[in-house]
């Protein structure tokens, strides 16, 4: 419970109005390159071999003649926006993102960089981490309409390599029971799970106390438990938007 109550005290300070706007929107460009565009390798690689992989399992495991060959394309559209792109895709980035604003926020608190800051009477919690909130609440849809993109296509791909749909079957398939809340749905969930991946991550980092090991383990904690953060969110969120 101490830990809950300093980090809402924290996302309290954050939330401020910053001291001044140049240097913020300097700060919230880096910030979009670091964590968005610096993003776009990664997830486009899993986000090709995950449609790839649910395309080819879906069109393994349909045998009944009773479903139709557009079947295979529906099941990837709907669980590609529905769940993969916006919770897998989160998980990942909470894996490559988490852990390094945890360990840049805690290599600047344990060499006293905070310290300066703070003693120059500068809001160090809006400083470093206002800016990196903004950014992934701003790209991480960005980022999910590019793996949802991705991952189509990639099943697209696996499916006439291996001669299992054409491509008029599959884009049927991709077209049919679309539903456009599914979109409003995803979305929804990655903006919440990109501000829990960068506030929390950022917690971990700006409390940590000791050297670089601590700096190391904070980083660790800060994954694991924006990980938790984003599954326990998913399914809240699931029944609140869904049901």
């Amino acid at each position: 419970m101490e830990k809950i109550g300093r980090y809402f005290l924290m996302l309290k300070l954050v939330f401020t109005k910053p001291n001044k706007w140049s240097v913020f929107f300097a700060r919230l460009f880096d910030e979009l390159n670091y964590i968005g565009i610096n993003s776009l390798p990664i997830v486009a690689l899993m986000s090709a071999f995950m449609g790839g992989v649910i395309a080819l399992q879906t069109a393994h495991n349909i045998s009944s003649p009773l479903l139709p060959a557009y079947t295979v394309g529906y099941i990837t559209q709907s669980s590609t926006i529905l769940e993969f792109s916006p919770t897998i895709i989160s998980l990942i980035l909470a894996g490559k993102i988490g852990s390094n604003v945890a360990s840049e926020i805690g290599t600047m608190r344990v060499t006293e960089q905070i310290d300066a800051l703070e003693i120059m009477g500068i809001n160090s919690l809006n400083f470093l981490v206002f800016p990196k909130v903004v950014a992934a609440v701003l790209f991480f849809p960005i980022l999910v309409i590019f793996s949802m993109a991705l991952s189509m296509f990639g099943g697209w791909l696996s499916l006439t390599m291996a001669n299992l749909s054409t491509t008029e079957t599959y884009i049927l398939g991709l077209r049919s029971f679309f539903d456009p809340y599914n979109i409003t749905y995803a979305l929804t969930k990655t903006v919440v799970f990109g501000f829990l991946i960068v506030s929390v991550a950022s917690f971990y980092g700006f409390y940590v106390k000791g050297g670089s090991l601590d700096v190391g383990r904070a980083s660790t904690q800060a994954v694991v438990s924006s990980s938790v953060c984003i599954l326990i969110a998913n399914f809240i969120l699931t029944q609140m938007l869904l049901l």
